[in-house]
Parts: structure tokens; sequence; C-alpha cells
């Protein structure tokens, strides 16, 4: 029985009865794009690859919470989220004092009217992401790739929200100098 036309909602119900067939055909429809996920985070193929499959299992264990409040897709990437982040944490590469804990006024922040942002390449601004201090690309990833606002971003880092405006200002900052400097 072939379960790859099969909506999303009749394939978790499927899984929540241990279906193995139905749990691979979700675990192949959303493989890729958690992966990517993971590896925005944990910045190696491997891990990625452990973290994806880590998050897959524990999404499964855990499929009775998913209540259909958010779409299924959404619900799986924070549990790759959080699990790429708590990864990362344990494996030291995250240091949470990277985040600066001085709270500065922000004022509007400034336009380089030297950068040609509409000749700039996705792949350009995702390497310049890449090559950024930890704390910075971290902040930029969560917010601008993968969707979510300051405060989400603060309860995932477990930082103040001026703590977290702070350093999104200062990653901005950071990007803009680097692609500058590219240019």
């Amino acid at each position: 029985m072939s379960l790859a036309n099969e909506n999303i909602e009749h394939l978790i119900l499927l899984c929540k009865q241990n279906n193995q067939k139905a749990q691979f055909e979700v675990y192949t429809r959303y493989c890729k794009a958690m992966y990517n996920v993971a590896l925005r985070i944990v910045k190696d193929e491997h891990f990625a690859e452990d973290v994806m499959q880590e998050g897959f299992l524990k999404a499964f264990q855990k499929l009775d919470t998913f209540r259909n409040e958010v779409a299924f897709g959404a619900w799986l990437k924070r549990i790759i989220i959080n699990y790429s982040i708590d990864f990362y944490k344990k494996n030291s590469f995250f240091n949470h004092d990277d985040f600066e804990t001085k709270v500065y006024k922000i004022e509007d922040e400034p336009e380089d009217e030297s950068i040609d942002y509409t000749n700039l390449k996705v792949q350009e601004v995702l390497n310049a992401i890449q090559n950024l201090k930890e704390s910075y690309r971290m902040i930029l990833t969560l917010v601008f790739i993968e969707g979510f606002d300051l405060e989400e971003v603060c309860e995932i880092l477990n930082i103040s929200y001026a703590n977290c405006r702070t350093t999104m200002s200062r990653a901005k900052e950071s990007l803009r100098m680097q692609l500058a400097s590219k240019q």
C-alpha cells in the first residue's frame, strides 16, 4: 500500500497508530527541509543529520501532543530547531556569553547607501551570515531564515528581549559591513 498520495492529516493519524509506512512517508516528505534547518544551526553535515533523525524520533514519540493548532511542518520544525540548539549548546559550540549583556538604546539603523542590495545573490548573503560571530549567525538565522519573531528567539535562546534586540541590531550591522566589504 503506497501512502505517497495521502494528505498529511491522514498520515498523522496513521503515525499515531505506529504505522511505520506512514512514519516513513512523513519522514520522506520533511527530511530535506528539516535537515537544512538543523544544518543552519549546528553547521556540520553529519551532526545535522543526527540531529534531524533524533528530532524525528522525538516528534514521533510526542505525536500525541500535536493538536493541529499549527501546521504539522511548523510543529516539526520547532522540534528540530529546539533539538538543534540543545545539541549545539551541549557540544560547547555555543557560548551563551556571546550574547551581549549590556543594554544599549537602539536608534533607527542607518542605511548604508554604498551597497547595491538589488544585485546581491541569496547565496552571497547566506555565506556572509555563516561567517559572522556565532551569536549573530544564530539570531539572524532564527529571525530571517526560520521566521521566528524576537519574542520567540528570546524564549529559544533564553535571553532578555533587550539583549535580543541589541544582538539583532549588531548582527545586522555586522552583516551589512561584511556585504559592503565584498562589493
